[in-house]
């Protein structure tokens, strides 16, 4: 008895309230979905960052000729100097370094005339033009300051370069549009909750004859709210649903159909992920639903 009688006050309260619940549903929508899509690019971030420090080198270009460098003021690196290099990789830096390759001059310019048949930018270089260097994979890519620290400012080596520094800008843009949409999450929230303020409120001002006379024959705070909160948590959860299903539709067709064919070296974030941020709308939709009804109804309905 008690049950229906609950359900059929929730179901009145929401047809009193269709416009401000279509109101709530609309905006925890698109804050929620603000939330998901920063939560989405954080674990874009982490995937790439996985997926290509472990592919990273730490170039260590040993001293052309002409170079103007302080540790290149003999000349070209020689023999000795570089073998000598090979040497300190091999003893002060064996727990860091995973792999050395090294690339000869004649290497480097077989490389250069594949990738640029036709010179670069009009201009044709040779084989004394070219530079040998080492080509380190480490153990631990966030170690690249200690290649450098070792190595860096050596006779004979001009300069050393880590290739994370390619990829930073791009993890920064990401990061920043992450923060961008966690900002205007927390505006929407904002906005959903005040929505979600006034709607139990109006719904709870237009039935106070009712909860009036609930409180006459006893009955409890728990039970006179309980329908105010079910409309609020419904409204929200309606919200939460909506952006579940809208970021998994924007991760399917986007990212998986889309851009992981168009560009496949690339890892991607897919609907799992989508599921696995899912409870994390759903309870913060009921959450806010429930903190800013409990306060509104502490006010209009209390016994």
């Amino acid at each position: 008895m008690r049950a229906r009688f609950i359900v059929t006050e929730v179901l009145r309260g929401l047809r009193r309230n269709l416009s401000m619940v279509i109101s709530v549903v609309l905006v925890t929508f698109v804050s929620l979905t603000f939330v998901g899509a920063a939560a989405l690019i954080q674990q874009q971030v982490r995937l790439l960052q996985d997926d290509w420090y472990d592919l990273v080198e730490v170039s260590v270009f040993l001293c052309p000729r002409g170079s103007t460098a302080p540790t290149c003021a003999n000349g070209e690196a020689p023999p000795e100097q570089v073998d000598a290099l090979r040497g300190v990789i091999d003893t002060e830096l064996a727990d860091v370094v995973d792999t050395t390759y090294f690339e000869s001059k004649e290497q480097a310019f077989a490389t250069f005339r594949e990738n640029y048949p036709d010179g670069y930018q009009g201009t044709q270089l040779t084989v004394d033009d070219m530079q040998a260097s080492y080509r380190l994979t480490l153990v631990d890519p966030s170690q690249h300051e200690v290649v450098a620290d070792v190595l860096g400012g050596r006779d004979g080596v001009e300069v050393v370069e880590d290739q994370r520094a390619v990829f930073e800008p791009v993890f920064l843009a990401l990061n920043r549009l992450s923060l961008l949409a966690g900002g205007l999450a927390i505006v929407m929230l904002a906005a959903a909750v005040l929505l979600v303020t006034t709607t139990i409120r109006l719904s709870a001002v237009s039935r106070r004859r009712e909860t009036g006379i609930m409180r006459l024959v006893g009955a409890s705070n728990l039970f006179v709210q309980l329908p105010f909160l079910l409309e609020g948590a419904i409204a929200a959860v309606a919200g939460s649903v909506l952006a579940v299903g809208g970021l998994w539709l924007a991760v399917r067709h986007l990212v998986t159909d889309w851009l992981e064919q168009s560009v496949n070296w690339v890892a991607y974030i897919d609907t799992g992920d989508v599921l696995q941020v899912a409870p994390l709308l759903v309870g913060i939709a009921v959450g806010l639903a429930v903190l800013s009804s409990v306060v509104t109804l502490h006010r209009y309905t209390r016994v």
